[in-house]
């Protein structure tokens, strides 16, 4: 059996207190669905967030000074987000195919364009270059092109649009709960955060967040 799954690499910011969240290993992976906890949720707001919390420049308004607002600048002023993660691939082995350097969580469709089209995708380089290929109607997917005896993991395309679907699900049920995770601990910032996020993940606006929106303007 092979799983993919989509996974949000964590960096928690030193001294973080703003909300609550889990406390894991720095730099792991968190995966992405709709059976996360409050807490877990919260770790992946947090996580999302902090990877776009950089200095404002060029046309970007300057950084608030209220804490929380401070930290959401990036996530909320970014035209171009960007997420350390992506799709992990397992197989029943316990072959690992994990993301790399070159391509984050709101690169996920690039795995389409490959099944489509062909070609390879690139997701790393030294020390791990991860690579996925697709050979006529077989997807080959290289934990370390840098080895001649990398681990591979192979699949046929049919199966891996089923998986790829998997995916998509698990990340639309994750906006999903992050919607009401962030309308009860961000209540003041719900709206562009959610956006934010569904934008980051190339997902359209969570359905009951559109819903509260068209209330809003009916009232």
């Amino acid at each position: 059996m092979i799983v993919i799954q989509p996974v949000l690499e964590i960096a928690t910011p030193d001294g973080f207190d703003l909300w609550p969240v889990v406390k894991v290993e720095r730099f792991s992976f968190l995966p992405l669905s709709g059976e996360l906890s409050p807490t877990e949720v919260g770790t992946a707001v947090m996580g999302m967030v902090s990877w776009n919390d950089t200095a404002p420049d060029g046309d970007r308004p300057p950084r608030p000074a209220d804490p929380l607002s401070s930290f959401l600048h990036g996530l909320l002023t970014f035209e171009n987000l960007y997420a350390a993660g992506g799709l992990r691939v397992t197989d029943s082995t316990g072959v690992t195919f994990l993301p790399g350097c070159c391509d984050g969580l709101e690169d996920w469709r690039d795995w389409h364009q490959l099944i489509d089209d062909g070609g390879a995708l690139w997701f790393g380089h030294d020390p791990v270059s991860p690579v996925a290929e697709r050979f006529d109607e077989t997807v080959r997917l290289t934990v370390d092109a840098e080895r001649t005896d990398s681990p591979v993991i192979e699949l046929s395309v049919t199966e891996f649009r089923h998986l790829l679907a998997d995916a998509e699900r698990d990340l639309t049920n994750f906006l999903a709960l992050a919607a009401d995770w962030i309308s009860q601990y961000l209540p003041d910032h719900a709206t562009p955060v959610t956006a934010a996020l569904a934008r980051l993940l190339d997902l359209p606006m969570p359905a009951v967040l559109q819903g509260r929106k068209k209330a809003g303007r009916l009232r």
